[in-house]
């Protein structure tokens, strides 16, 4: 259930985006024409309203990740005892963007990745801050970035953001359509307007080098 707020604020980020760190350097073989990174952050309706709209990315498509095929509907993982997690799959070209720009954008911009198991007043397993990595290369940058920004303490408070391996029987399970791109579809629906259309402006203006018009 998507619970109506006034007005949304990414609380536990306490560096602006000039300041905010870069992810380091990881060794990591020549990169593919397109590559992907599933992603989790609350409401997956606010993830694809940020993601869509990241330059180099190329399709962005909502879902389920952590649980089983089974139950990877929308009714039955609202009940919060699947281990699926609303999730975003974000399918980008890395001559245009690179894994860990994508990531500076989840962490700074997109979701609060310090709230254990809710965003804004969603809460639930099912609203955590997760990374679903396919390779032990997205993996590495992961902890590495994580590792760095609380080192830093650009946050108030510890990331709590896990990292989970995607596997057949764990994977990434495509949403319902009318999931799609929903912002897109219902920018005046309550939560869309209260929560999502605050963190994709937040997101616009923190980083226009990376904004993209065309929604993808």
């Amino acid at each position: 259930m998507k619970i109506l707020v006034a007005a949304t604020v990414l609380v536990g980020i306490a560096s602006a985006a000039a300041t905010f760190p870069n992810p380091p350097k990881v060794d990591a073989p020549a990169a593919q024409a397109s590559e992907s990174i599933v992603l989790a952050g609350g409401c997956f309706w606010g993830m694809q309203g940020v993601f869509e709209h990241v330059k180099g990315v190329t399709k962005t498509t909502v879902g389920y990740a952590g649980g089983k095929k089974d139950t990877a509907h929308y009714e039955r993982i609202e009940e919060g005892d699947t281990n699926h997690a609303e999730s975003i799959r974000i399918v980008y070209d890395p001559s245009k963007i690179t894994y860990g720009e994508i990531l500076k954008i989840y962490f700074s911009a997109a979701h609060d990745p310090t709230t254990l198991n809710y965003q804004h007043n969603d809460r639930g397993t099912q609203y955590r801050s997760a990374i679903f990595y396919s390779t032990e290369d997205q993996k590495k940058l992961a902890e590495a970035y994580i590792q760095e920004l609380n080192a830093a303490h650009v946050f108030r408070n510890p990331i709590v953001t896990q990292l989970t391996q995607l596997t057949p029987q764990i994977g990434f399970f495509e949403a319902e359509g009318y999931h799609q791109h929903f912002l897109d579809h219902n920018p005046t629906q309550g939560y869309i307007a209260a929560v999502d259309i605050p963190l994709l402006n937040e997101y616009k203006a923190k980083y226009p080098e990376y904004y993209s018009k065309e929604s993808k």
